[in-house]
């Protein structure tokens, strides 16, 4: 550690580490994972005197902090049903996989977490539901095969039940709330495996946890997409830094939980709020400096209350200039929409809950 010192001052003073990517004067958050400014300033005193050792305890008297969630034991545990091999082609590779629940009856859940069996490759996942059961001869199917139309025909039954990228939480829902999961459901994970020169195998998990106590209201989702831009065509040309606004039109009184911005490497910046009918900005989410590699699911303090009428507004830039460091494509090409990371996507989840 004493070799790190001055290393470790560094990442921590330009706040590299830990990630944490949302503006904190905007919106503060239950899982912020960020230091104060107390707590970096002890870090360069302790390398200020020569980093001493501290005193040495045994792992039996070490304190290890609870963190913003409970610990518990996921009630279910869903593996993919068979071990998948990444290729060794050294291209990104989407993934759809069926994984069956058989469960006994329509149930609540308190959380859902997703376990990535092959960390290094395992770059992120979103989880979809399923009930036609007609979607089951997807297993491994490529988001590239010819076929994938078909899939297209039994749309998920909610198209955004859980998002995870490296450092991600699961979330847990406040008490008396619970995201609806149906009898005998199937979850449909979508993995996107990093490029890789090897051939390694991946069997990923899906968590669930089941709400305890009455169930008062239900956890619901709102998923802003590219359809929902309203000043342009969503096309972002070579050598330009577009900006882009999305509006969603919130028809009833909401609270919101958490939220869950996405783009892909040439974003930039990001910002939603909510508008009201009397033109009060809610703060929601401010991104500077988007970064693709630390993307979290951001849960809030206390309930965001948002009133019916209101305006959900989402806006980003996205830089598709030479002068982009995080540009997949060198020199710059024409992005579209699509699943493929040197392709863009425009995307805020809502966790919510209808008063």
């Amino acid at each position: 550690m004493k070799n790190k010192a001055d290393f470790i001052v560094y990442v921590t003073s330009t706040r590299y580490m830990p990630p944490w990517q949302a503006d904190h004067t905007y919106q503060t958050y239950l899982n912020e994972r960020r230091l104060t400014d107390e707590e970096i300033a002890k870090i360069q005193q302790w390398v200020s005197q020569g980093a001493p050792p501290g005193v040495k305890n045994s792992a039996n008297e070490v304190e290890i902090p609870e963190g913003p969630y409970p610990r518990r034991e996921p009630d279910f545990s869903f593996p993919m049903r068979q071990p998948f091999t990444v290729s060794d082609a050294g291209v990104d590779d989407y993934r759809f996989f069926n994984i069956p629940t058989n469960l006994p009856e329509d149930t609540y859940l308190e959380a859902i977490e997703f376990v990535p069996g092959n960390k290094r490759l395992v770059h992120h996942s979103r989880i979809m539901t399923d009930t036609s059961h007609m979607v089951r001869n997807i297993e491994g199917l490529s988001a590239n095969d010819s076929t994938i139309w078909q899939f297209n025909k039994y749309p998920p039954l909610d198209r955004f039940l859980y998002g995870w990228v490296p450092g991600n939480f699961p979330v847990f829902f406040p008490k008396g709330t619970g995201k609806k999961i149906n009898k005998d459901v199937d979850l449909i994970l979508n993995i996107h495996y990093a490029p890789s020169s090897v051939r390694e195998k991946d069997l990923s998990t899906i968590n669930l946890y089941l709400a305890r106590g009455k169930i008062e209201r239900e956890v619901k989702t709102i998923t802003v997409t590219e359809e929902y831009i309203v000043n342009r065509q969503f096309f972002i040309p070579k050598n330009t830094k577009p900006h882009f606004e999305a509006v969603y039109a919130i028809e009833s009184d909401i609270e919101v939980i958490a939220v869950n911005p996405h783009m892909h490497y040439i974003g930039a910046n990001f910002k939603a709020f909510a508008l009201t009918p009397d033109k009060k900005e809610i703060p929601l989410i401010k991104i500077d400096k988007w970064d693709f590699n630390w993307q979290t699911t951001y849960q809030f303090k206390e309930l965001v209350e948002i009133p019916k009428g209101s305006l959900l507004t989402v806006q980003a830039t996205f830089d598709n200039t030479a002068g982009n460091p995080a540009n997949p494509s060198f020199p710059p090409k024409d992005v579209t929409y699509g699943w493929n990371t040197t392709s863009e996507m425009l995307n805020l989840i809502l966790y919510y809950l209808e008063k």
